[in-house]
This record gives structure tokens, sequence and C-alpha cells, in this order.
């Protein structure tokens, strides 16, 4: 690890990652890389996750191609030199401001969306000039293993790196010094990793999780609210950190929304979803064990099946009573969704407001008391009538807050997340004005403009 990481601060020393031609050239790498590898990242998601073609393609894919575009077209525009304004009592020097890359970044990616989350990130280290040590997740170890064949080929290991293995390597590759840290995972593991870059006092981005509210007020559009939250919760078989986590539901529309939530599940997935080409499973047993423990936690309004040979859930709703029980406390992730009552806004935000910061909100009613909700309360980011689709406008800042992280990327942010801002004041030596030198004696006249 030491080796690699000095190799890699090596190459970002000689300056070779700097030239726009040069990130311009590797973003078309990376983008004929993925274009060549799909067909085999897509085989490995359906061996570890039993993710269709077309999911894959949709929620890995189509995020990474849009960013890429983004970053060819705008990166010459974002790393421009800038002039600003110097004040008088400056005279006769001007400023600029500069953007520089971190340098070498250490990006440790999840298991749920294992090669958008690994990728994306990497968009804006390439398109800012760093070098990168990727790390994936083991919990899906045949995409592991097909990105590092994909690296391996299109990347010089001074510039690009994967590195595979366990939590063992995750604490190895922490103990080197590395420029920035950017990591998605739970709130838990962040943790982990803040502490062990206060050691080198390394910038760190972190994309977390949490209990993401939804919101279905007594004027939704109830059809619609169960439509999209029924998709959101169920795209990847909620193994979404961005997944509706709990529904405050308003009394008057909750058996209608009931009735129109099992409708939507049976069309996007059937009688019975656990035995659909298109329904994701668990990753692993233990993950399904802890998601299906938590359907003991509350009264089952609908669904509720498991299957813990095929790792799979039915999509189910919860009636929930007990605030304190694991199902309300830690991030489900898993197609379990708590119903709780909620008979106003005010309850709602009162509610939200009591928690840790989630990294989305959901709210289904009027759009401008849906603003009022998100003015009134705090969350990584929100949607008003839709669950899930602000992820997809790669120009909107996407990251947390308090728990559910720090820090933001996509698009322009990605570029700025792996980058910082360098004043540069330029002096010309033809005038030397005299007042800032001792002893002082223009003090008296030059104190009145400061």
């Amino acid at each position: 690890m030491k080796n690699l990481v000095s190799n890699q601060r090596a190459f970002f020393a000689s300056g070779a990652t700097l030239p726009i031609s040069f990130r311009r050239a590797m973003l078309r790498r990376l983008r004929t890389a993925l274009k060549e590898w799909e067909q085999p990242l897509c085989e490995a998601l359906a061996k570890d996750m039993h993710k269709s073609h077309a999911e894959a393609f949709l929620t890995e894919f189509s995020l990474l191609y849009t960013e890429i575009d983004l970053h060819l077209r705008k990166c010459r525009w974002w790393s421009r030199t800038k002039c600003v304004g110097t004040p008088l009592k400056l005279f006769p020097s001007h400023s600029r401001t500069v953007h520089q890359p971190h340098g070498t970044a250490l990006i440790i990616a999840p298991w749920n969306y294992p090669v958008q989350l690994l990728v994306s990130p990497l968009i804006g280290a390439i398109s800012a000039g760093c070098t990168a040590v990727l790390k994936p997740s083991p919990y899906t170890p045949n995409v592991s293993h097909t990105l590092a064949q994909m690296f391996g080929a299109a990347f010089d290991r001074e510039y690009i790196a994967l590195v595979e293995g366990d939590r063992n390597v995750n604490t190895a590759l922490l103990e080197q010094n590395f420029d920035i840290i950017f990591f998605t995972g739970s709130p838990q593991l962040g943790r982990v990793v803040m502490r062990a870059a206060a050691e080198h006092l390394t910038p760190v981005i972190l994309e977390l999780g949490g209990k993401s509210p939804c919101i279905v007020t007594a004027d939704a559009d109830v059809d619609i609210a169960a439509r999209r939250i029924a998709w959101g919760k169920c795209l990847n078989a909620g193994q979404t950190c961005i997944a509706p986590d709990y529904l405050l539901l308003h009394s008057a529309v909750r058996e209608r929304f009931i009735e129109a939530f099992k409708r939507e599940v049976r069309s996007l997935y059937g009688e019975n979803a656990t035995r659909n080409e298109y329904f994701v499973h668990m990753v692993n047993a233990r993950a399904f064990d802890r998601v299906s423990g938590y359907i003991s936690q509350g009264s089952i309004i609908c669904g509720g099946g498991c299957d813990r040979d095929t790792l799979t859930i039915e999509p189910t709703l919860l009636d929930v009573e007990d605030m304190d029980a694991p199902v309300m406390q830690e991030e489900i992730f898993g197609p379990v969704l708590p119903v709780i009552a909620c008979e106003s806004d005010e309850d709602a935000v009162r509610f939200i407001s009591g928690r840790e910061r989630p990294l989305a909100l959901y709210y289904f009613g009027r759009e401008g008391r849906g603003m009022d909700v998100v003015r009134r309360t705090a969350s990584g980011g929100a949607c008003i009538n839709d669950t899930i689709m602000h992820v997809v406008n790669e120009r909107m800042p996407f990251g947390g807050t308090g728990n559910s992280g720090m820090g933001c990327y996509h698009g322009r942010h990605s570029f700025e997340a792996f980058s910082r801002r360098r004043g540069v004041l330029a002096t010309p030596v033809w005038c030397d004005l005299p007042f800032r030198y001792a002893p002082y004696k223009w003090f008296p006249f030059i104190k009145r403009f400061l």
C-alpha cells in the first residue's frame, strides 16, 4: 500500500495529470472502458445481486455516461483561472483564483451500486487532475473482480489503481497519507474513516445514509404518490441510500394509499415479487436476516413474505408504534417501509427535526407547502411529489448533512470536490509603496483608509 501511494504521489508530482488535454483523454478512456466492459459488469451484477440488465443500465451506467459527457464538455471551463477584484489598499496588485487538484485520492465504494458509486467520484477526480486508488466492496465479489480487470487493462497503476480485499485492506489503506478521501457507506464506517483521516489531517467527503422520511399529506395525489413511493422503495430491493425509509401518512388517505401501494407493487413485480426476474435480491444472508428481522417489530399491513434460499423479501408496509424499535432507529436498507400516522405538516416537521438528519426527504402534496417543509427541516436533498430522481440531475449537488454525510458531488460539484480554489496575488515591481514598512511613518494617514 505504501509503495502504491508513493508511486501515485510521484506521478502526480510529475505534473502529468495537470494538462486539460490529459484529463479529457483519460475521461474518454474511462468511457471507452465502461462501454467495453458493460456486458461483463452487468453479468457480474446479476450474479452478485440478481440485478436485471435494464436496472443495471439505468441505475449504474446511464448516470456515468451522462456524467462523463458533462465533464468532457465543461472541465476546461471549470479549470480556467478567474480574475477577482482587488481592493485599492493593495494597489497596484491584481488577484486571481486557480483550481488546484488535491493530489492522490482514496475512493472507497459500497456494495449497493458497486459500479456507479465507485466510478462517479472517480470522474470528478480525473476531471480535477488527481490520481486515485479505488477500493470496491468485497460484498459484491464478481463486480469487484470485473472492475479490477477493467481498470487494470485501461489505466497504469501509478495513475489509477484498484485494490480488492476486505476491511483489513480498508484499514491498511486508511493508514496511508492520502490528499483526499471519498467514502460512501454507513454512518458507523464513516466515523472510522474520519478518525483515520484525522491522523493525517486529510480532507474527507462522506456520503452516508440515514432514515429518509416520506410524507404523504391529505391533499396528495394518492395514486401518483403510491406509484412513485413503491418504485423508489423497491428499486434495488430498497438497498439504496436515498430510498424512502419510513412513511408519515395522513389518516385521511391511509386506506386509499395502502390499496394503491399494493396495486403498484403488483404492477411492478406481479403477484409474487420474490420470484420476479426484475426484483433485486438482498446482497447476502446477513443483510437478509437483518432486514427480515424488522418485520416482527410491527404489524404487517401488506407483504411480509421472505425466502432465505433466494435472499428475497417481499415489499412490505409495516404499522409501527414503538419509535424506539430498531426498525425506527436504524437505516432499513431493504424493501420494508414502516408507516406512521401524521396529521399535519407541523407534526411531520417536529418528527423529522427530532431525529438525525437524513440523506433525503420526500413530500407528496402541494408544492408550496412542500417547500415550506423543506425550508424548516434539514436533509441532504429533497423531492416534492417524487422519490430518488433528484440524484439524476447532474447539475444539482448530491450529498448529506450531519449524520448523513459531508461534502457533495455530481457534475461541477465533483470537479470542485477533488480540487481546491487557490488565491494568487501578483504585485508588479515598478511600484513599491512605503506605507507597509517600518517605522510606519505613514501610519496616521493610512489608518483612515483601513
